[in-house]
């Protein structure tokens, strides 16, 4: 089955929830992140996303005591767009196996500057994270520490300078988008951390969750969550249509 998001605000329980809801039943909760909410609690004390989902599902079901919330993927705090979350142990156990072999699928949208060398292509990288400065380098195969980082990319158009991609990660690594393309020149559209030398401080980075896809942690059923990004600058470049080539093609 396919949820989209349709810029309404999802109503489950018995009252309406602050996020927008994609999918929910009693093992899963799939929602559109608003972007710069932190998915955890981090250095910044800022609130975050995986405690608020905790409170929206306690008041809209008037449930007593904790609520369950697992953790299955990530996003970065300023990206946006669909996520899914479990809300039992078991839906979290097996949707975690279901990322281990490959079963769990991610696409995202980007905007990025200039233009890939070829309309489609496969990025393999080396990754290594500096904890201390939390950025994220290539570096050479065989580096202590360092991760294997595969990402395909496809042109989906060309506008003013900046260019629309759909992104399949096939693996995921922190920051890996933004680093690796980066690495070939075309950093994303509001990137300060990997693409300070063109982007203006305060623009919003141009990196959305586009599609979550997984069996059914019960069911076994195929499920997709799909979110298309605001139609604001740059992403209004380019039409909603150009946009929903992310899912299949």
């Amino acid at each position: 089955m396919t949820a989209q998001n349709n810029g309404t605000t999802g109503k489950s329980g018995s009252g309406q929830s602050r996020f927008e809801i994609l999918y929910e039943d009693n093992h899963l909760l799939g929602i559109v992140k608003p972007v710069n909410i932190p998915v955890q609690e981090d250095a910044t004390g800022d609130a975050d996303l995986l405690t608020l989902l905790k409170e929206d599902v306690k008041e809209r079901f008037a449930k007593p005591g904790n609520v369950f919330m697992g953790l299955v993927h990530r996003l970065d705090r300023p990206v946006g767009g669909a996520m899914i979350f479990a809300k039992t142990s078991k839906a979290a156990s097996r949707l975690s196996e279901s990322v281990r072999t490959h079963a769990f699928h991610k696409v995202y949208l980007t905007v990025v500057h200039g233009k890939p060398p070829a309309s489609q292509g496969r990025l393999i990288n080396t990754l290594l994270k500096d904890e201390r400065s939390n950025t994220v380098s290539i570096v050479r195969k065989g580096t202590p520490g360092g991760k294997e980082a595969i990402l395909d990319y496809t042109v989906l158009g060309s506008a003013e300078g900046y260019t629309l991609l759909k992104i399949d990660l096939l693996t995921g690594r922190s920051h890996q988008i933004r680093v690796q393309l980066s690495g070939i020149g075309c950093p994303l559209y509001g990137d300060q951390k990997y693409g300070a030398a063109v982007n203006r401080p305060g623009q919003q980075i141009a990196l959305w969750s586009a599609l979550v896809g997984f069996p059914h942690p019960v069911t076994k059923e195929e499920v997709e969550l799909i979110s298309l990004p605001p139609q604001t600058h740059p992403w209004n470049l380019w039409t909603p249509q150009n946009q929903k080539q992310a899912r299949g093609s």
